[in-house]
């Protein structure tokens, strides 16, 4: 039997958005036919941009303006790639930036390797790819780093707490 070299991992990502809804029983079969898995996932953040605004006769505050939100950038390190799709979508990002967003998928799986949680990523381009550091006495990982441009977030719970 072939080993699962994601099996390993906590977070599963996929490159379809859907996979984040599945019923218990197919998520279940999520980390094995995810694109990617990751050991660590950072940038799951966002930030609004607020302007001071002081009103004339007003002397016991400053108004906050909201002005812009912003979107940090998913970070995923030390991870296994299955097959070619996160290096297509990465190579596709530098020949026609617009036709290669893509939503996304990002999955926390419990120890058990059923999912947890999931963020949804919106209109993602693969801004950076760092490929592993080859060394004949280490045994190396598929892919270093990737980090993931995206135009929002959505948060799903994936099962009840203390399931899992």
């Amino acid at each position: 039997m072939i080993e699962n070299p994601l099996a390993s991992y906590r977070f599963v990502v996929t490159l379809d958005p859907a996979d984040a809804h599945l019923p218990p029983l197919q998520a279940a079969l999520l980390p094995i036919m995810a694109a990617a898995g990751f050991s660590e996932v950072t940038g799951l953040g966002a930030s609004l941009e607020v302007m001071d605004y002081a009103e004339g006769g007003t002397n016991d505050m400053v108004h906050q303006l909201p002005v812009r939100h912003s979107w940090e950038r998913i970070s995923m390190r030390r991870g296994v790639v299955r097959g070619l799709s996160v290096w297509m979508w990465y190579q596709a990002g530098l020949m026609q930036s617009l036709g290669a967003r893509r939503d996304g998928a990002i999955v926390l799986l419990t120890p058990m390797g059923v999912p947890a949680m999931s963020w949804i990523f919106r209109g993602g381009l693969a801004a950076k790819w760092t490929g592993p550091e080859l060394k004949a006495s280490e045994d190396a990982v598929a892919i270093e780093s990737i980090e993931i441009a995206h135009q929002g977030i959505i948060q799903i719970p994936l099962s009840p707490p203390g399931v899992g």
